[in-house]
């Protein structure tokens, strides 16, 4: 799935502009004054002011309740991405069709993609037997399977998102199953 994404640099780090949480975190308050949408969160102006400038980060709990009010899959792929640094983004380059159609039939790509790599890719050597030419396909294999990955979480938040349904609750529903499956504690 690559396209070509924003990428700038912030205080010596490299940050792919449009999914910061700031930068989301306005485009969710829309035409709402940042004090009325501070007040909702229990901060001020001047603090939703420096959370959309990037001037601060956004703490964890105002995020989570932003979330939940919300239920917007940019902004949650935008808090795991900006805190964490990793994981899948919101795909928002000029290459990107995010029509669900579309995002369906790449994905179906993506995850083809990753499966034969995956397949066609031993893993059976202990890792100091590994050889150049193998760390070499390994990392393709888990290049594709990071696409297949950003694939996946792009197809679940368009399609939340297009047909209504909620991102959180989806979340929520499978943390239950993989609770009840003993996958989890």
């Amino acid at each position: 799935m690559k396209c070509d994404l924003f990428i700038k640099e912030r205080n010596g780090n490299m940050t792919v502009t449009g999914n910061l949480v700031g930068e989301v975190m306005k485009e969710i308050r829309g035409n709402e004054t940042q004090l009325r949408f501070g007040f909702d969160f229990g901060v001020g102006r001047e603090t939703i002011s420096k959370y959309e400038n990037g001037r601060s980060k956004v703490p964890v709990d105002i995020s989570k309740s932003i979330v939940e009010k919300f239920d917007d899959p940019k902004f949650a792929l935008a808090v795991q991405h900006q805190y964490t640094g990793t994981g899948p983004i919101w795909l928002n380059g000029p290459n990107v069709d995010l029509h669900r159609c579309s995002v369906r039939e790449k994905t179906i790509e993506e995850l083809q993609e990753a499966l034969d790599s995956i397949t066609s890719t031993s893993l059976a050597k202990p890792s100091d037997a590994i050889e150049h030419f193998e760390r070499k396909n390994i990392m393709d294999m888990i290049e594709e399977a990071v696409e297949a990955a950003t694939a996946l979480a792009n197809f679940i938040a368009v399609t939340t998102e297009h047909l209504g349904i909620s991102y959180t609750g989806v979340w929520m529903d499978h943390y239950k199953y993989l609770q009840k499956a003993g996958f989890i504690k």
